[in-house]
């Protein structure tokens, strides 16, 4: 979102406000990079900061006024807008990683990586905020380092197929204080801020260039009061850091070595570092005048020197995953005094001359249209905040979020996501939340079904409903209605793909079908049966002989009975292709045993298998076990005979049925119901995938509706 009002006649101010001094720079960049067309510098005449933080907003407010008026007579024309950065004194970095878990395979869309950076975001603010109970943070901006596909590293998510995701990112945070201090002192200057950055981007924007960020470069940004650490690697920035020791501290150690005040001291420190092999001249608190070896000087800092050196090489080593970069870009003031690099490059353990001061080298595409001026690596950050601006063009909006004012700043890709984000809405309210889900066992494996899908967040701005991904500008009003919950899952024995098989007996000489029974928790259930959590569901492979001839609905009382021709009792367990025979069969219904090849039935209609036929007219009974003995006949043996032969038309009837166009034979049963067709009908419920739809004749199925010949059915899965 492009201020206009900050870029006069293509011109662009900004304000490295730093602890010892502030430098203000003017200019414009076109295609041959940024010219510089006024510069101006003032030393702060108190210590009115420390450490990169502002502690008297109304001095720091006139220091940076004298510098602005200063640059208004160079120009000859007023300014009003300003760029500035916020010191990494302040920053908070917070790595995070999130990973999202698709039910199955999905084509990755931007909503999909909006979802994933926003979990790790949160985490981040998680972190920072049971870190800092007392301060308030706000997100000002988060930089992925890594993308993964399922388990793959990658650049860009979208567009591919996965079935997992993953992001490790950089979260930066700045408390609520240091924003307002800046906008206060540089409004107390009579300036409106037209963008906020942060000093290690500024002056990494200079000093390692796209085309460098392929390496393992460290960037410190040696100040007054801090020394901002900034790494890259494999093009990107991987990592952002800050030590409380900088130029002040060498300032300290001279000021109580040669009894001075701080600023003859700060002098002292630049004459030294710019004239190492020269001397210095300076008067004392006593007044009296000494002259003393810049080699002395640079020597009485030498231990603060190494002490700032080696914390940090630590630091960069930390940031750099336990080991050191290839190479180390040094800017700022600070940085200058002698000894420094090479203190460096010795705590990192690399080359001495992998570690150097950058000025005029990195800024090579930049021109100073100012007379008598040198460049210095203490103009790196300032033209990198007014640079920043054309990339970024940063600044802090505010909006209304379910009637909370909402501070946030603006990177110019602002989406309702981050400001319910910033005022602490639970991720998972935004997203359609699922029911609860159903875990039970089967055969002693673990089952888990899911609840359907809820509705998502409602979300409006400015009274339009719209998306979590719609851009916001400042003073949008957006309001948020959490998510719904979806139903809780369901299912039924019927639904399970094990129920649907069945187990085979021989019988006289007959393969007899039967489905298998469902034991839950030790009891015998129908299909019907629903399934509760915990449930401990067995299907077992057997019958005992009381069972399979009362699922073919015949009385044995009085009869032998051999199971692979052993004579058992009721209780025997019959499994798989046993043999089963007695005599009960055809003494009752004229049932005459036949060998498995030759069923000795005249017609192909006649073998039909008659304990199937018998089993299945059962199958409306809850347990497949109780009802009357259909079996046992005392009439003749000739209305035995004619009950077999008449089984077919008289109690079987086979319907034809089209599901989702294709035609199903359903047989073996005399009535049939809408859900006997997953019987017939090979569909996966174990794995749902979304509501389940079906339909009988163009209208919504329900289970128990009857089913007729060239009925039409429509069956499956709405995501």
């Amino acid at each position: 979102m492009q201020n206009t009002a900050a870029i006069q006649e293509d011109l662009v101010f900004g304000l490295d406000i730093g602890t010892r001094s502030i430098v203000g720079v003017v200019g414009f960049q076109d295609r041959k990079g940024f010219h510089v067309v006024a510069m101006a510098q003032q030393e702060h005449e108190t210590r009115a900061m420390l450490d990169g933080q502002i502690h008297d907003i109304y001095k720091v407010g006139d220091t940076i006024r004298k510098v602005k008026n200063d640059l208004e007579r160079q120009l000859d024309r007023q300014l009003s807008d300003v760029c500035i950065a916020a010191a990494g004194r302040v920053l908070r970095t917070v790595n995070a990683t999130a990973e999202y878990v698709f039910e199955e395979e999905t084509r990755v869309t931007q909503e999909h990586i909006y979802s994933l950076n926003l979990l790790a975001v949160e985490k981040a603010h998680m972190q920072i905020n049971r870190e800092s109970d007392k301060i308030r943070f706000y997100c000002v901006g988060n930089t992925p380092v890594n993308y993964r596909l399922n388990g793959f590293d990658i650049t860009n998510l979208e567009g591919h197929k996965a079935d997992k995701i993953s992001v490790e990112l950089i979260a930066t945070f700045l408390p609520e204080e240091v924003v307002d201090g800046l906008y206060e002192a540089v409004g107390y200057a009579g300036l409106k801020v037209a963008s906020l950055t942060l000093e290690p981007i500024a002056a990494m924007n200079i000093a390692i260039p796209e085309q460098y960020r392929l390496l393992n470069i460290g960037l410190i940004d040696v100040g007054a009061g801090t020394s901002d650490i900034c790494l890259t690697k494999d093009g990107s920035i991987i990592a952002y850091g800050m030590i409380p020791f900088a130029g002040d501290e060498i300032t300290e150690i001279i000021a109580k070595t040669y009894l001075v005040d701080f600023n003859t001291a700060d002098k002292i420190k630049k004459l030294a570092s710019d004239n190492a092999e020269g001397t210095v001249t300076f008067a004392d608190i006593m007044g009296l005048e000494q002259t003393i070896p810049s080699a002395d000087i640079i020597k009485t800092a030498n231990q603060v020197v190494d002490t700032m050196a080696k914390d940090t090489a630590d630091k960069i080593i930390e940031l750099n995953g336990g080991k050191p970069v290839s190479a180390v870009f040094v800017v700022g003031g600070g940085g200058k005094i002698a000894g420094y690099t090479q203190k460096v490059a010795e705590y990192l353990g690399i080359q001495k001359e992998r570690v150097a001061v950058r000025g005029p080298e990195v800024l090579t595409t930049v021109e100073f249209m100012v007379d008598n001026f040198k460049k210095d690596s203490l103009y790196v950050t300032p033209v990198g905040i007014c640079t920043n601006y054309y990339t970024q063009k940063n600044n802090f909006i505010f909006v209304n979020v379910n009637n909370e004012r909402v501070k946030l700043y603006d990177n110019d890709k602002l989406t309702i996501v981050d400001a319910v984000m910033q005022v602490g809405f639970p991720n998972e309210k935004l997203f359609p939340r699922r029911g609860k889900e159903l875990n039970f066992t089967v055969n002693g494996k673990m089952r888990l079904v899911r609840g359907q899908a809820g509705e998502g967040a409602v979300v409006q701005l400015n009274g339009r409903q719209t998306n979590l991904n719609a851009r916001i500008e400042q003073n949008d009003i957006i309001t948020v209605q959490e998510s719904g919950v979806g139903e809780p899952a369901h299912m039924t024995i019927e639904q399970l793909e094990e129920f649907q098989a069945t187990i085979e007996f021989i019988v006289n000489g007959k393969r007899v079908p039967c489905p298998k029974f469902a034991y839950v928790n030790g009891e015998l259930k129908s299909g019907f049966y629903d399934i509760q959590d915990g449930d401990q569901i067995q299907m077992e492979n057997f019958y005992t002989v009381a069972q399979l001839f009362e699922f073919m609905d015949y009385d044995i009382t009085g009869y032998d009975v051999y199971v692979n021709n052993e004579l058992a009792d009721k209780d025997t367990k019959v499994y798989e292709n046993f043999s089963v025979k007695t005599s009960a069969i055809t003494e009752h219904a004229g049932y005459e045993e036949t060998s498995e090849e030759n069923d000795g039935y005249d017609t192909e209609e006649q073998t039909e298998d008659i304990a199937d036929t018998a089993g299945n007219s059962r199958a409306d009974d809850d347990t497949s076990l109780s009802g009357e003995n259909a079996g046992t006949q005392t009439g003749s043996t000739d209305t035995a005979a004619q009950e077999v032969q008449g089984m077919s038309s008289q109690a079987v009837r086979n319907i034809t049925i089209l599901i989702n166009g294709q035609p199903v034979r359903l047989t073996g049963k005399k009535d049939y119901i809408l859900v006997d067709l997953f019987q017939y009908y090979e569909f996966d419920l174990s794995k749902p995938k979304g509501n389940i739809v079906l339909k009988l004749n163009g209208q919504e199925g329900i289970y128990t509706a009857p089913l007729h010949d060239g009925d039409v059915v429509d069956l499956y899965w709405e995501q």
